[in-house]
C-alpha cells in the first residue's frame, strides 16, 4: 500500500488528483469496452493539470506538454487540452467525462500515470526516476553526496535540521527508520488549493529558511533545484532494498480502447530518444528502465 501511495504522490503529486481509485476502478471495469474516440478528426486530446510544473501547465511549458506536442506532430494531429487540477476527481472529470454537446469524451490521454495504475489502462513506461533531497549549497552540507551522508552529520547538527516532506511518501518511512520523524515539517499532498504546487517547498520555504532539507519526487526536485541556481543542490536516492524510492511512469488511456493504446505504445517505443531529450532539459533524474512491479489493484489513494 505504501508503495502505491508513493507512486502517485511522485507524479507531481498526482496522487491527490486520483484518490478513491478502489471504487472508481471497479466502476471503470464494469462499463466494459468503450468507444475509441481517437483519429476520426485528427485531434490529440490530452488531460492535464493547468498548474503542475514541471509536468504541465496551461501555457504548455511542462515536459508532459512537450511530449504531447511531439506526439501530436508525429501523428499529424492537432493538439487540444482538457485541464483539471490533479486532485480528487481528475480522471472522472477528464478521461472519463463526456462533453454534453457532442457526447465525445473530453480527452483521450493522460501523459503521466504510474505503471499499473488501475484507474486507467497503462502503456509501456517512458520514464523511470527516483525521489531526491534538495538542500542549500552551504559549507556545512558540503560532505553530503548521497542521502545516507546526511545521517553522518554531527548529531548536534543533524538533530537541529527541519526536514520538509510530503505525507505518505517514501521520505516518511526513511525518516522513521532513522529516528528523524520528529524533525519533519509535513506538507499535505492534497491542499485543496489548485494554485499550490509542490515546487513551492524549494522556491519558497527552503529559500526562506523555513526548512533545511526537502524531500521530493525527482522530476519536481530537479526542475526547481535548477531554477534556484547555485543556491541549492540535488541529491537523488539510489535504488535500494527496503524502502522504495524509484518508480516508472507510463501514459494512461481508457480501458477497452486497445487500438488507441497500441498506437500510443508504438509511438513511445519508437521515440524514447525524443522523450529522454525532452526530460533532460527539465533536469529530470533518469534511471535505466527496468520491469517494475505493477501497482496493486484497488490501492490508488496516497
Amino acid at each position: 500500500m505504501r508503495d502505491k501511495r508513493s507512486m502517485l504522490v511522485h507524479v507531481g503529486v498526482i496522487a491527490a488528483a486520483l484518490c478513491g481509485a478502489a471504487l472508481a476502478s471497479a466502476a471503470v471495469r464494469a462499463d466494459g469496452a468503450l468507444p475509441n474516440n481517437d483519429g476520426a478528426d485528427g485531434v490529440l486530446r490530452v488531460c492535464a493539470d493547468p498548474n503542475n510544473m514541471p509536468l504541465s501547465n496551461n501555457k504548455g511549458e511542462g515536459y508532459e506538454n512537450r511530449i504531447a506536442a511531439q506526439m501530436a506532430s508525429d501523428f499529424g494531429y492537432k493538439l487540444e487540452y482538457t485541464y483539471f487540477p490533479q486532485r480528487m476527481g481528475f480522471v472522472r472529470h477528464t478521461l472519463r467525462e463526456k462533453d454534453e454537446g457532442s457526447g465525445r469524451y473530453r480527452c483521450d490521454l493522460i501523459i503521466g500515470v504510474p505503471k499499473g495504475y488501475d484507474m486507467t489502462s497503462t502503456t509501456q513506461p517512458y520514464l523511470r526516476s527516483t525521489y531526491a533531497m534538495v538542500l542549500p549549497n552551504r559549507p556545512e552540507f558540503a560532505s553530503i553526496k548521497t542521502p545516507d551522508d546526511l545521517l553522518k552529520l554531527p548529531p548536534e547538527q543533524l538533530h537541529k535540521l527541519r526536514l520538509g516532506i510530503f505525507s505518505q511518501t517514501p521520505a516518511v518511512d526513511w525518516l522513521l527508520s532513522h529516528n528523524l520523524i520528529d524533525q519533519a515539517v509535513s506538507y499535505q499532498v492534497q491542499s485543496g488549493d489548485p494554485a499550490v504546487y509542490p515546487g513551492q517547498m524549494i522556491e519558497h520555504d527552503l529559500r526562506a529558511g523555513n526548512v533545511d532539507v526537502v524531500f521530493l519526487w525527482g522530476p519536481i526536485a530537479g526542475y526547481f533545484a535548477k531554477r534556484a541556481g547555485d543556491s541549492v543542490r540535488l541529491v537523488p536516492f539510489p535504488p535500494q532494498p527496503g524502502i522504495r524510492f524509484d518508480y516508472t511512469i507510463s501514459m494512461g488511456v481508457r480501458y477497452g480502447e486497445k487500438e488507441w493504446k497500441d498506437k500510443v505504445d508504438q509511438w513511445i517505443g519508437a521515440n524514447h530518444d525524443k522523450i529522454d531529450s525532452i526530460l533532460a532539459t527539465y533536469q529530470v533524474p533518469m534511471l535505466k528502465p527496468v520491469e517494475a512491479p505493477a501497482a496493486k489493484p484497488g490501492d490508488a489513494s496516497q
